[in-house]
Formats: C-alpha cells, structure tokens, sequence
C-alpha cells in the first residue's frame, strides 16, 4: 500500500480527521498547538524561536519582496539571504544581521536549500552553526521547531517515527499508532527539518536518512506504506569538526549534502560586533538593565580568546601556549553575558575587568593542572606587559590564586 500525501497536509493527516483518529494528535495538529503556544507566548519566552522574536522583520521581508520563491517556502532566496545577513528594506525597515560573516558563504547555503540537495553545516564549535541553522528555516519555512537533537542516544524512530504503545498494544501497527518524527512532518508538509549534532548520532541511526535524502521517501514496512515528500522539503543538518572519530558520516551520506564550512569571524573588530550583539540580545530576554558602553572589557575578552586559540598574539611579535578548550565566540558570549549580570545586580552598573575575569578563568582551565600553567604563563607575558590592562591584570590574578 503506497500512502499518499497532499500538499500542505501532515503525515498525521493520513489518518483522517480528528475525530476518524480517536481523538490522536496527529502531525498538523501538533504544528498548530505548537503554533498557538508560541502566539500566546510571544515575548514572555525567555528564548523565542526566531519566527517569534523577529515576526516583523520576517513580515515586512515577506510584504516587500517580490522575487520567485521556491515552492512553499515563505521567502525569496534573495529575501532569506537578506534577512541572515541584514540590510535595509525600500520601505525603510532596518533588518538586523543575524549572522556576521562572508556572504558568499549564506547564499550559497540559501542557494543549497532551493535545490534537491541538503544541506551540511561545518565548523569549530562556537560558529553559530545552531544559529544560522535555525534562521535558515525561519525564513524558509516560518517554523524552526522541527528539530532533532543528535545525541549518542538518539533513537532510530526520532529520524523515521514512534509509535504510540497504548494504540500499538491495542489494535496492533496502524495510522492511529503512527507518531511521526520532525523529518517525517516536514516531508509531508514541504517543510526544513533540522538535525542537531549529526555526529554525535550513532552511525546506523545516521544512515537512516540515506533513503530520506535520495529517494525523498519514507518507508512504512510495518503499514505497507510509504510517505513521500513534497516539494518545499529538505534538510539542515549541523555537526561539529571537533568530533571527528566520533561517528563520521558515511560516504553514501555525505554525498546527499552539500557542505558549507563556517569560519570563526575574521578579525577582532567582527568578533567583538558579534558578541555585542548577541550580548544585547541575551541581556533583554533576561530583562537584565542597559548598561553603559562595555565594548572595552568585550575587547578584551576576544582579544584573549582569539590569541589563546590561535598559539600567537594579534601583533605577531609572541607565540603563546593553547589551553584544551575551544574558546569559541559562543564562549566569549557566555563570558560577557555573565559579567554583565554581575556588574548590573552586585555592581556600580558598569561592567569592569573583575566582572569578566572569573568567567575568563573558568572557559580557560578546563583541564586543573595543564591549562592552569597555560593561564598564568599568558597571564605573565603577555597581559601584565599590555599597556592599559592593568586593572584586567589584577582581576585576573586575584581569581586565579
């Protein structure tokens, strides 16, 4: 029996109504509770999802744009491409940068999306790969939360599907037992499915979206079915290349992405735009008070972030031992974030080198006894002869004794 899907409709909907499934939430009616939460929510959710926390900007991108769209997707690519990278609209509405980096790099991940093929997010940890990821299909598809997180348990059916036991135990495999995966849903809808961490995911449970990306189907043995995906469907998956070894991708899969490998940011002065902004940001979901102008201490935590991980500092002249950890953006984001709690609730307000230097010290030393003496040499040779870094020096040494 091949299972038909219409457009638009979910692969709970292969069922019936509602009231034909026993009351049995399917697929669409999942998409709309999640919808009406995420409506009724809006702001009070301390980490919207990005078709939530930039509606208006997705609204007036949408409004404005007037070039072809792929099928079913929300946005042009021109208009996707826009809305990651920032610009100003004809109407005058700013769109605020989502990710700071090459464009080249952005288009060619909208352009991977509009095709047949999936797409592959590559880099060091702390690259916004889960970020960018998740705008994509803002953009694309208006709806990011279909989502599988990669872990070293992540089961087969969080790929394919579950089922519901009570049903299975009580009438045996049927449309009403199917619990459909995130994949599954966004196949039948024409929707982005997003994996997380793909190899993190044991390779066996990774293979099973070998036939997904190929054949664009999905098996139902034990129904004598098969779901096939409409047009608007494809993939994001991200993985880190720190995990090498962990659990590789195939080569029969890694032939169905294309790969787009994202670089940490180029200079010191895009690191710290980055963190400053993603540090605003953080600081309103938090509703932690504006503080005055701390590019200074943002200065200097990329500055250290970015010598330490590269073995030399930003003029050249001394080479520098790397501590075990990546100290990625993602970290110096943390670090600031954390400072900025500090200096609004037990500070004057302003955020100084002691607000940063703790957080400093605990993304460093990962490992007690090598990174610790990686920490004091830089400490030494570098920080204590920088002109201006005195105060930072201090700070430092005082929460590493």
């Amino acid at each position: 029996m091949s299972v038909s899907v219409e457009s638009g409709k979910a692969a709970g909907d292969m069922a019936g109504g509602p009231a034909e499934r026993g009351g049995q939430q399917g697929a669409g009616d999942v998409r709309d509770s999640n919808k009406r939460q995420r409506e009724g929510a809006g702001q009070e959710a301390l980490r919207p999802h990005a078709e939530t926390a930039f509606a208006d900007e997705l609204a007036a991108l949408a409004a404005q744009d007037d070039r072809p769209r792929p099928a079913r997707w929300n946005l042009s690519p021109w208009a996707v491409a826009t809305y990651l990278l920032g610009g100003t609209l004809p109407d005058g509405t700013v769109v605020t940068p989502k990710y700071v980096g090459p464009r080249r790099i952005v288009e060619v991940a909208v352009t991977t999306l509009a095709t047949d093929r999936a797409l592959l997010l590559l880099g060091v940890p702390g690259t916004a790969k889960t970020w960018v990821s998740e705008h994509l299909a803002a953009a694309v598809s208006g709806d990011s939360t279909l989502l599988v997180q990669g872990t070293a348990g992540t089961p087969e059916e969080a790929i394919r599907y579950g089922w519901n036991y009570a049903q299975l135990l009580a009438h045996g495999p049927s449309r009403d037992a199917l619990v459909p995966s995130p994949v599954m849903r966004a196949m039948a809808e024409g929707m982005t499915a997003r994996v997380e961490e793909l190899t993190r995911i044991p390779a066996d449970v990774q293979d099973t979206l070998i036939t997904i990306l190929s054949e664009k189907t999905l098996p139902i043995p034990e129904l004598g079915a098969e779901v096939q995906a409409v047009p608007g469907f494809n993939l994001i998956a991200t993985a880190n290349d720190r995990d090498r070894g962990v659990n590789e991708l195939s080569s029969a899969l890694r032939r169905r992405f294309n790969t787009v490998v994202l670089p940490l940011p180029e200079s010191v002065q895009a690191e710290v735009d980055i963190v400053s902004r993603r540090v605003e940001q953080l600081g309103r979901s938090l509703d932690l008070p504006r503080l005055p102008d701390g590019t200074e201490e943002i200065l200097r935590v990329v500055t250290v972030f970015r010598e330490l991980r590269g073995g030399v500092t930003d003029d050249g002249r001394t080479k520098v031992k790397s501590p075990s950890g990546t100290l990625s953006t993602a970290e110096a984001i943390s670090v600031v974030t954390n400072g900025l709690a500090l200096a609004a609730h037990f500070g004057d307000g302003v955020l100084r080198p002691g607000d940063v230097a703790a957080g400093i010290l605990g993304a460093v030393v990962r490992d007690p006894a090598a990174d610790r003496v990686v920490w004091q040499e830089y400490l030494e040779t570098v920080v204590r002869e920088r002109d201006g870094w005195k105060d930072f020096y201090r700070a430092c040494r005082e929460v590493s004794a």
